[in-house]
């Protein structure tokens, strides 16, 4: 199970108005996620970045059974419900709170939000897809209350089909998000400067 390993930057919570939830790809590591905040317009947020145990948030690919990735599956999630009540706790509401995510990291970050869905400061997912062999309506509750999220992915990528992608857009939409989808065409798997620059002017702006 994931031991609770948060490395934070930015402003401390119990100064700050708003709140940046990082989660890195696998085999990264927080401080990988954390040097993207700076290219973000991100300098007044308290940034917070929790680390997978062994640099893995769950050990096959977001495609598979969910049964097979777990019990990390649900460790990972229940990982980011405690950051988020720990937020909250510190007065910043959730429509204060944003999460970004890259490959592993933004699936996490999509699957999490769609299982919460709420009103939020908005959600990156770089690279990403609701998770799972299909989609799980039945796991996906609440309202986005119109939460901007953007999605930018590669066609192809080596790890996250573009069709995914795309039905995940267009579930997070059902339940009342604004959804950016971007897909760059044979870009490799990282994030690029448009994303960045893109992500700054739909969601940290």
């Amino acid at each position: 199970m994931h031991k609770k390993n948060i490395q934070t930057a930015g402003k401390p919570l119990k100064k700050a108005d708003k709140a940046l939830i990082l989660i890195h790809g696998r085999g990264a590591d927080a401080r990988d996620i954390l040097g993207l905040a700076s290219q973000l317009n991100v300098s007044e947020y308290s940034l917070l970045a929790p680390e997978a145990t062994n640099n893995s948030w769950y050990p096959y690919s977001f495609l598979a059974e969910p049964e097979q990735n777990e019990p990390w599956l649900s460790s990972a999630l229940d990982l980011l419900k405690e950051i988020v009540d720990e937020v909250t706790k510190h007065g910043i509401s959730t429509e204060n709170i944003y999460l970004l995510g890259f490959s592993q990291g933004a699936c996490l970050a999509l699957e999490f939000a769609a299982r919460h869905a709420q009103k939020m400061g908005g959600i990156v997912a770089l690279t990403g897809g609701l998770i799972g062999d299909k989609i799980y309506q039945e796991n996906y509750t609440g309202d986005f209350n119109e939460t901007p999220i953007f999605l930018g992915t590669g066609n192809p990528d080596p790890h996250v089909p573009v069709e995914r992608v795309k039905e995940s857009a267009n579930i997070l939409e059902k339940m009342n998000a604004q959804v950016h989808l971007k897909v760059y065409e044979g870009r490799p798997h990282t994030v690029s400067q448009d994303e960045i620059d893109v992500a700054n002017q739909l969601i940290f702006n």
